[in-house]
């Protein structure tokens, strides 16, 4: 039997490929902003299940990376991209229309707090999520790779 659950999880998913679709069809033009952030699209190869797995998420530019933030809307569990990226750091990552291999590193504690403050000067909202939940919020930074020919 189907209960809210499956549902909810079902017009997650919809709305989820629906987003990804129609940011790909448009070099991001559609779909490319979120709580005043930009939006990229994460890819990476989920821990468990070994299936390529692609999210899209608010970013912001720091010193040549790409930021982007775990908060899984304030939950108390890491989403489960997170995860997947700690497994294996070596993501990809489409920004526009450029498509880019990077390197994924959680930063540390002092340059979280900068992080931090440019993150809730950008977007107020994530200060929300971090009241909601016990965790600790993570920030990624993804650094885009150089590819040798």
């Amino acid at each position: 039997m189907e209960g809210p659950l499956f549902v909810g999880k079902s017009l997650f998913r919809f709305f989820n490929a629906l987003h990804i679709f129609l940011y790909r069809r448009t070099s991001g033009r559609l779909g490319s902003k979120v709580q005043g952030l930009r939006i990229l699209l994460l890819s990476t190869i989920g821990r468990r299940s070994g299936k390529a797995r692609v999210t899209p998420l608010g970013y912001f530019e720091h010193e040549g990376s790409f930021v982007v933030i775990a908060s899984n809307a304030g939950f108390d569990r890491h989403p489960g991209w997170y995860h997947n990226l700690r497994s294996q750091p070596r993501v990809t990552i489409e920004v526009g229309n450029r498509v880019m291999a990077a390197e994924a590193k959680v930063v540390g504690p002092d340059a979280y707090r900068q992080l931090w403050s440019k993150l809730i000067s950008l977007s107020p909202g994530y200060a929300r999520y971090a009241e909601r939940t016990r965790r600790v919020i993570p920030i990624v930074a993804l650094q885009p790779l150089l590819l040798s020919a």
